[in-house]
């Protein structure tokens, strides 16, 4: 059998060193063609991914035909950039600039307490949320009083995540009315359907234009008022004011008109805000009952859980906050919460809760008992609820 010379030479030509390289460059620069072309065709579909994963936008059919056609790749990279943040949906307003104007402190205004100085910065803790939701005029709002547990109880009730709150006093209904009801609701924190926005201003409670301000803005506003002990309320009062202003008068002098007679000053306004039943009487023109909560003060210590139980069920939530949030610290005597609103480690209110009251001589304090009691019976009265301050 003869064989053909041509078969010799095609095995001679592809033998060849230099014919090898050029078919493996060949077949190098197929298979880079192949993969530019599918990566190419694969990163097309990445900005519309994330703007539909950040933005919450509607894909058109052409984009739903090609994610089934890659639906491995593109699930992967969704589940990448839809990781949930520890700190997502968590809303801190503690760095928030404070609204108040020097010409509008008295004697006996509030500091910013410690806790929103150390507080992180919004605009860290909120990058996540900020985009979603809107603002809203509070639904609820915590009117006073005064040195009675106003800032525990707006903090403990920041751990649920069903509340958002501004943590500066906003002072909008008595200082900052003339600003109008926009700028009030640019205070607020963004919140999401079925959550409540609050605010807390403890001098509300005894503001005479306050009820009428509120009930205009809308008559279903929710109002919570702290209250405690008015003798204790006073003294915690005067001790606030005494640690900024060392020359202030004795806390004596201050309370009696005439000393010999025991005449009260119901004008100093620590004796002042201690009067309920006054003050109680101007909400009651513009808010029934069922819309104002009364919480105690010093049920606020001893039991947490349970006063914060009565608040969640006043605003309609699921009580979620409950005794596993709380740790009671010797050191200061009241409790603190195990975790603080957006962070992992327990939280104190700062140094400038559970000052040391100054030493008050007994006979005045035992006046002080005898002025309030007529108006603690009334307010008793008033509330339903004895809250055996006598």
């Amino acid at each position: 059998m003869e064989y053909s010379p041509v078969c010799p030479s095609l095995l001679a030509s592809w033998s060849s060193p230099v014919k090898k390289k050029l078919i493996l460059i060949s077949i190098m620069f197929l298979v880079w063609v192949c993969m530019l072309y599918s990566c190419v065709g694969y990163c097309s579909t990445v900005p519309s991914l994330v703007a539909d994963t950040y933005r919450g936008k509607d894909t058109g059919p052409g984009q739903a035909v090609s994610r089934r056609t890659e639906s491995s790749r593109v699930d992967l990279v969704s589940r990448l950039l839809a990781k949930p943040q520890p700190w997502e949906d968590v809303e801190s307003d503690y760095e928030e600039a404070s609204v108040r104007t020097g010409e509008n402190r008295d004697l006996l205004d509030t500091d910013r307490d410690e806790w929103d100085k150390k507080a992180p910065d919004p605009g860290t803790m909120s990058s996540f949320s900020n985009g979603s939701g809107s603002k809203k005029l509070p639904q609820a709002i915590i009117i006073g009083v005064k040195k009675g547990g106003t800032r525990a109880l707006l903090e403990f009730l920041r751990v649920h995540p069903d509340i958002r709150a501004v943590g500066a006093e906003p002072h909008f209904f008595d200082r900052n009315y003339q600003n109008g009801l926009d700028w009030y609701r640019d205070l607020m924190p963004k919140t999401l359907e079925g959550q409540i926005t609050m605010e807390k201003t403890p001098s509300y409670f005894v503001t005479r234009e306050a009820p009428a301000r509120i009930s205009a803005m809308s008559r279903d506003t929710k109002v919570i008022v702290v209250v405690r002990d008015p003798v204790t309320r006073a003294i915690s009062d005067y001790t606030q004011t005494l640690s900024k202003k060392p020359d202030i008068p004795s806390f004596e002098s201050l309370t009696f008109k005439n000393r010999t007679t025991g005449l009260i000053d119901t004008s100093w306004s620590a004796i002042q805000i201690g009067i309920y039943a006054k003050h109680l009487d101007n909400w009651l023109q513009y808010f029934p009952m069922d819309q104002i909560l009364f919480v105690s003060g010093e049920r606020l210590i001893s039991d947490p859980a349970g006063e914060l139980g009565r608040v969640q069920d006043f605003l309609g939530l699921k009580r979620i906050i409950t005794d596993k949030h709380f740790y009671f610290n010797q050191t200061k005597g009241f409790p603190c919460l195990k975790k603080a609103e957006g962070s992992s480690k327990p939280h104190c209110l700062g140094k400038t809760k559970g000052r040391t009251h100054p030493n008050i001589d007994p006979e005045v304090v035992q006046r002080l008992r005898d002025f309030y009691r007529p108006f603690n019976m009334k307010f008793y009265q008033m509330t339903g609820h004895n809250f055996g301050w006598d």
